[in-house]
């Protein structure tokens, strides 16, 4: 039978034991609660939703890379988004300025490629006529041509930018739009081909040019872009 002593002896080394358990345990749960350097607590990306209102919704990971110079990497600390042409008064947005200075809108609308594949997603954004409005617009404009970061542009009638309450959303699926699809902005020209959908919108221009051909356009590609119609025209106005 162990003495006196040696009981107190066993007694201490359990208690020490104890002592260290306890404090690996808590330096674990510690860690666990903040970033791999301790600084503070772990950020986390948000997950893309892959649903809306019992609708199924494709993959940003669904789109085929088709633009004309590739993705585009944009620096947003020095972003603008230019309102130019007829317009009494020229405005250059920063993005956060866009982002949070107007009404934020969200619907569901499939991007129909005249390459045979399409996607449905969930998109949020700001109406575009928001956006001109506090330009002014001439009332002589009909017209408004979007132009992008690298050199690409397209044009749509402004009745049927107002008329639809066109989006130009910064954000897809719930998560912000990655570069390769378009970050800062991309166009949200619901029931158009998917050349109407321009990326990494920089200018949006009043115009009164019923005649003015973007990008694909001057290919031979419908100017109106209707999905109802053929995408292709019967003569190419030029040739790159």
């Amino acid at each position: 039978m162990p003495s006196r002593k040696g009981k107190r002896y066993v007694l201490h080394l359990l208690l020490i034991y104890l002592m260290v358990a306890g404090t690996v345990v808590f330096t674990v749960l510690l860690s666990s609660c903040g970033d791999s350097d301790g600084s503070g607590p772990e950020v986390l990306e948000p997950e893309e939703v892959t649903e809306y209102e019992g609708q199924d919704l494709s993959s940003i990971k669904d789109f085929r890379e088709n633009s004309i110079k590739g993705p585009q990497y944009i620096d947003v600390a020095t972003y603008s988004l230019q309102v130019t042409g007829m317009v009494d008064i020229p405005k250059s947005y920063t993005y956060p300025e866009v982002v949070n200075g107007f009404q934020k809108y969200e619907k569901v609308v499939t991007l129909n490629c005249v390459e045979g594949w399409s996607v449905t997603i969930l998109w949020e954004g700001v109406r575009v006529e928001d956006l001109i409005s506090g330009s002014n617009p001439s009332p002589d404009a009909n017209v408004v041509v979007f132009h992008a970061y690298d050199g690409y542009t397209t044009s749509l009638g402004l009745d049927y930018i107002r008329g639809n309450d066109i989006l130009i959303a910064d954000k897809m699926n719930g998560v912000v739009i990655p570069p390769e699809r378009g970050f800062p902005f991309q166009l949200v020209a619901e029931s158009k081909w998917g050349y109407k959908w321009i990326k990494w919108v920089t200018r949006i221009e009043l115009s009164d040019d019923e005649d003015y051909r973007g990008y694909w356009e001057e290919y031979g590609y419908s100017n109106e872009g209707d999905l109802s119609g053929g995408f292709f025209e019967s003569s190419v106005t030029r040739t790159r």
